[in-house]
């Protein structure tokens, strides 16, 4: 298995990324993740007002994918994420959904116990939910910093993107130059307060690549659910992006009019918030795979 180091990230998803490691579809990397934080902060003194936030956000890599070009679909398996043994979680005065409500920065440190699968706030026992924040490959033209989520993905904070899912990306560089970094122990749908249980982590993958393939976001296929995350200025925006997409999916893959496959989203499909508090608004559309089967979907984003 190879190993990408934390010392080597990014901070933005760009069109001239350099490869720090090249690798075929099937092997396993594993992904040595810094915090959001880059490590500035490790104890409750430590505030976001404080912090150089040049260095927000870190992603590790980018690595370059063997024969993916532009035009197919890289899919990253996430075997496993093993978290650090301290996060660390903040509220900032401006920040979050509740900007004028905070009066000052504050740092909170959240425990884990892996062995017990649980975390720790405030005395709070809660369960231990590792999740990888930032996750994406180079867009198509641009440069987009790491705390921003678009079409190659980026900081989409995302809850399905976890132990046992494979996100599907749309390659638009060769070389596809997936990075990933920004995990959480914890967070709730949303990150109301503008942060989760931030925390540096391992990520194991094991790669894919489809060629000929297109999806116009990012895809999360879970153990039971098809999802597609997509992100804009607002969360209505971003709600109708992905709705649009799901539903073009169903038409496509089910043989029926826009109509119908608009109606049986209505009747099928969940609409839920992933994050509101990045510069661009998060959300995703799901469908239950026993609607929607995967390699059904897979067939029709390759044209077959």
């Amino acid at each position: 298995m190879k190993i990408v180091r934390s010392d080597t990230n990014i901070y933005a998803f760009s069109t001239d990324m350099k490869p720090v490691l090249e690798v075929f579809p099937g092997e396993r990397i594993l992904f040595e993740t810094n915090d959001c934080f880059a490590g500035q902060i490790r104890s409750e003194n430590d505030l976001c007002t404080e912090i150089n936030f040049d260095y927000i956000n870190p992603a590790t890599g980018p690595v370059a994918v063997k024969g993916a070009d532009k035009g197919d679909l890289l899919g990253v398996f996430i075997e496993n994420i093993e978290v650090g043994k301290q996060a660390v979680s903040v509220v900032i005065p401006g920040e979050g959904i509740l900007p004028d409500k905070v009066g000052s920065s504050v740092t909170r440190t959240v425990m884990t116990d892996e062995e017990k699968g649980t975390c720790t706030f405030a005395g709070i026992t809660l369960p231990l939910k590792p999740m990888v924040g930032v996750i994406g490959v180079a867009p198509g033209e641009g440069s987009f910093p790491t705390g921003t989520p678009a079409a190659h993905g980026g900081n989409m904070d995302t809850n399905d993107i976890r132990k046992g899912t494979t996100v599907w990306f749309p390659v638009r560089q060769k070389g596809a130059m997936l990075a990933l970094g920004d995990c959480h122990a914890v967070m709730g749908d949303g990150e109301v307060c503008c942060s989760g249980a931030e925390v540096p982590a391992k990520v194991t993958v094991r790669l894919e690549l489809v060629k000929g393939a297109f999806a116009p976001w990012p895809i999360a296929v879970t153990e039971k659910e098809i999802v597609i995350i997509a992100s804009d200025d607002t969360m209505e925006q971003a709600a109708a992006a992905a709705g649009e997409a799901m539903t073009e999916l169903v038409q496509k893959c089910l043989g029926l009019t826009f109509e119908d496959a608009l109606i049986l989203c209505s009747l099928a499909m969940d609409l839920r918030i992933s994050q509101v508090v990045d510069p661009k608004k998060t959300v995703r559309a799901v469908m239950p795979l026993e609607i929607l089967p995967w390699e059904k979907a897979k067939a029709a984003l390759s044209g077959c």
